[in-house]
């Protein structure tokens, strides 16, 4: 049975419909357009940019790095959901997964993919960057133990984040916390 289309993977990269990127030592290679449209670049505008054009603060592009490695060291791959910056500034929630292609360098070469889901999950207060960081690992649905662990924090500091979070979203509980940062609404809400 003959495809109608020839297999073209540049095509495919170029037209998929997530964004997705090549790179090296958190260095872009090569994006699609799903991806450089996403972040509010123009065509072939981030290649040869670092990673870190895409994260609200510097200090949020160092602590994922740190972050990724001993993840990817032990499963070969990343998946979490951030908050990032357009190139206009406007902070949006992403889905992000990547995999390196050699499992001994993590953060070496890689294809990464990127999924706007600020549609379903507004980001609606200000937030501090440690409090955007504690509020991904909130809706990964990790406990302050955990999250303390992670970060190098104590977990009564990682507490007390998590309550200017319930106070800026209005949140009676740490459930209803992570339903708001989620998007998701609670019936009687």
């Amino acid at each position: 049975m003959n495809a109608p289309y020839e297999i073209d993977y540049e095509t495919i990269f170029k037209f998929a419909p997530v964004g997705m990127c090549i790179s090296l030592n958190r260095i872009i290679q090569s994006s699609n357009d799903a991806l450089t449209s996403m972040f509010g670049y123009g065509h072939g505008e981030l290649d040869g940019q670092s990673f870190q054009v895409l994260y609200p603060t510097v200090d949020e592009f160092l602590r994922t790095g740190h972050r990724i490695i001993p993840i990817m060291n032990a499963k070969g791959r990343y998946s979490d959901e951030r908050i990032m910056r357009r190139a206009n500034g406007e902070l949006f929630w992403c889905h992000v997964t990547g995999r390196a292609l050699d499992p001994q360098q993590p953060l070496g070469a890689g294809v990464w993919t990127f999924e706007d889901v600020s549609e379903k999950r507004p980001v609606s207060a200000e937030l501090t960057p440690r409090e955007r960081e504690i509020a991904a690992f909130l809706v990964e649905g990790k406990t302050s133990k955990l999250i303390a662990r992670e970060t190098d924090l104590s977990p009564r500091t990682v507490e007390m984040h998590r309550a200017k979070l319930m106070r800026k979203f209005g949140a009676a509980t740490s459930s209803e916390l992570v339903h708001k940062l989620m998007g998701v609404t609670q019936a009687g809400s």
